[in-house]
């Protein structure tokens, strides 16, 4: 096997007419609908999993966004929040996003146990919910060990959690995902290991 000397994540074909560069989202509950409108789209376009992300700025302005690429760029890493989170840096210039000032993480699903951890290097200083992990575990996604006061330990940390932002709407693009016969994705599936391989 030879070793690969780079490894790219690259955004859906559609993704440029659904993602504006000028995007202005002021409250919690806009910033949440476009995460969860990626979601849906990469869903229904089947480029993806049920996830969507986005980092916006404290005005507003949306500064990247990202969808689940997993199985698409064959990547365990390529959730959609660290897909926000590497789109954020590159179009910032700067591996820490609190160098461009406040701003937050919108997640359609609250973080896994790998996302979490990525939270609080980024230099985001909000964190913005919609499913919960039960949700996500109830369609048979395993979100890892996570710990269980983790909205204390980030809001300890400095970072705002706020949770449950449409979250209706968010654990239907998980149901429906699964409904249609989506991948459900852990690891160790392919060794049999996985509670839902």
């Amino acid at each position: 096997m030879t070793h690969p000397l780079t490894a790219s994540i690259v955004l859906p074909e559609w993704w440029e007419d659904v993602v504006p560069d000028d995007l202005i989202a002021r409250t919690s509950e806009a910033q949440m609908a476009f995460a969860i409108d990626l979601a849906e789209r990469n869903v229904a376009e089947q480029t993806g999993g049920p996830f969507g992300a986005a980092v916006f700025a404290e005005d507003g302005q949306l500064i990247a966004a990202g969808v689940n690429l997993v199985v698409a760029s064959s990547m365990a890493i390529a959730h959609a929040e660290m897909v926000a989170f590497a789109m954020a840096g590159c179009a910032i210039g700067h591996h820490d996003i609190a160098s461009v000032g406040r701003s937050s993480l919108v997640a359609t699903t609250e973080p896994c146990a790998m996302c979490l951890g990525a939270v609080g290097w980024s230099g985001v200083t909000s964190l913005v919910c919609g499913g919960r992990d039960e949700d996500a575990r109830a369609v048979g996604f395993d979100e890892g060990p996570k710990p269980t006061e983790w909205v204390s330990d980030l809001e300890n940390a400095g970072i705002r959690v706020e949770t449950d932002v449409l979250r209706d709407r968010a654990a239907e693009v998980l149901v429906r995902y699964a409904e249609a016969g989506g991948l459900i994705y852990n690891g160790r599936a392919a060794l049999g290991d996985s509670p839902n391989a």
